[in-house]
């Protein structure tokens, strides 16, 4: 599909009054530093547009619905004002009638709407379903339990924050924007070759990136973006019904037999609890269910905690000890406690293992071909002695031993 114009900023005239008469507002530096990311990510001047809003309200405008069939994406600017402006969710709401008949809101498991979240909000209930479904930017952070804004204004960690928000955000409407211009190139060729399939072919392995508590959110986003820009598909890609456990478990289960690896954050939050007998927060019952997924499947599991983490709140520590001290809630997972660069080695190396599975060694290959069973005993050379009554008991058993090469390579 072509378009004229690659996106259409939505927002509520409230959210674009400056601070102070010095500055500019803030959809008007937003919609600046996403055109020029965005530009950067095509290689060439990005469309984007917006109603100007200049008489100072909402007006809803017949014009603009007549230029949403030349439109690929929409960038709805989330605000109290914003959902309580019957004129602003208007928008929303023809945007996506629009591109049902333009080649679908969701093409490929994408969805052309993208919600940039400004301030907190109480409810997406005026928002069509889609929108509601799928996931947000959130541009704020919260102080002292009060959300600011990421506006370079509040200095220069907001500043950061504020950028990599919009980066973020530029990658995936470019390669939204990609993905509908090569879908009407293949239009006639994928109908005919894949009319059955609903996720785009790839010869990398899916990864579903465990949804977080808030204090973690910045280091999911941060992975995320790096895995998403090595060509790696993340889980979910939409919102997950958490209100109650039996809708979100079936859910979480569905996604984790698409992938082959998945990554828990654990942070010192406990988390939003469904409703359901377990009275377990989201993070945990994840862990589950990938422990679970691990037994009967294929699924190779991370779980970052780091280092030195504790929580005050009781169930979220006993988490924490279960996940140091409990086989079944570590079933399967490398346990990471460094940093955020240790956990991005940890997850690289299990990618690599996963894409490229080493050869068995000689000892496996004969155990196999053999039909017996192989221990393989890790120890120190000095210490190779004090094993021979254990290797002995397991030949006894009808097990062979493999001790490590303790020369060479």
């Amino acid at each position: 599909m072509s378009f004229d114009k690659h996106l259409f900023i939505s927002y509520a005239h409230i959210d674009n009054e400056p601070v102070t008469p010095e500055q500019q507002g803030w959809i008007t530096r937003f919609h600046a530093s996403l055109e020029a990311l965005l530009s950067m990510r095509l290689g060439g001047h990005a469309e984007i547009w917006r109603d100007d809003k200049l008489k100072g309200n909402d007006v809803f405008a017949d014009e603009i619905v007549e230029q949403f069939p030349e439109t690929a994406a929409l960038v709805s600017v989330l605000s109290p004002r914003y959902l309580n402006s019957e004129w602003c969710t208007r928008e929303a709401v023809e945007f996506c009638n629009v591109a049902i008949q333009s080649g679908g809101v969701i093409v490929e498991n994408k969805a052309r709407v993208f919600k940039v979240i400004k301030t907190p909000v109480d409810s997406q209930e005026t928002l069509p379903d889609v929108m509601r479904d799928v996931l947000g930017y959130e541009f704020y952070i919260f102080e002292d339990e009060t959300p600011l804004e990421l506006d370079p204004a509040y200095g220069e960690k907001y500043a950061q924050d504020y950028n990599r928000k919009v980066g973020k955000l530029a990658w995936d409407v470019a390669q939204l924007v990609k993905q509908l211009q090569e879908s009407r190139t293949a239009e006639a060729e994928r109908e005919a070759a894949d009319h059955d399939r609903d996720e785009p072919v790839t010869d990398k392995p899916t990864i579903y990136l465990a949804e977080c508590t808030r204090d973690q959110k910045a280091a999911r986003e941060i992975l995320e973006a790096e895995l998403k820009l090595h060509g790696y598909p993340v889980l979910p890609a939409q919102r997950l019904h958490n209100d109650e456990e039996e809708d979100y478990l079936p859910e979480v289960e569905g996604l984790l037999k698409q992938c082959q690896l998945s990554i828990h954050l654990v942070g010192e939050r406990y988390g939003a609890v469904p409703g359901g007998p377990s009275q377990k927060s989201i993070g945990e019952l994840q862990n589950q269910l990938a422990a679970r997924q691990c037994k009967d499947g294929n699924l190779q599991r991370i779980i970052w905690l780091p280092d030195g983490t504790v929580s005050d709140q009781a169930p979220q520590q006993a988490f924490i000890k279960a996940l140091h001290e409990d086989a079944e809630a570590q079933f399967g997972a490398d346990l990471i406690t460094g940093d955020i660069e240790d956990l991005k080695t940890a997850i690289h190396a299990t990618l690599k293992k996963i894409q490229q599975p080493e050869t068995p060694k000689p000892a496996e290959q004969d155990a196999a071909a053999a039909g017996t069973k192989l221990v393989y005993l890790i120890c120190d050379e000095k210490d190779r002695k004090a094993t021979v009554p254990v290797r002995k008991f397991c030949k006894q058993q009808g097990v062979d031993v493999s001790l490590p090469a303790f020369e060479g390579d």
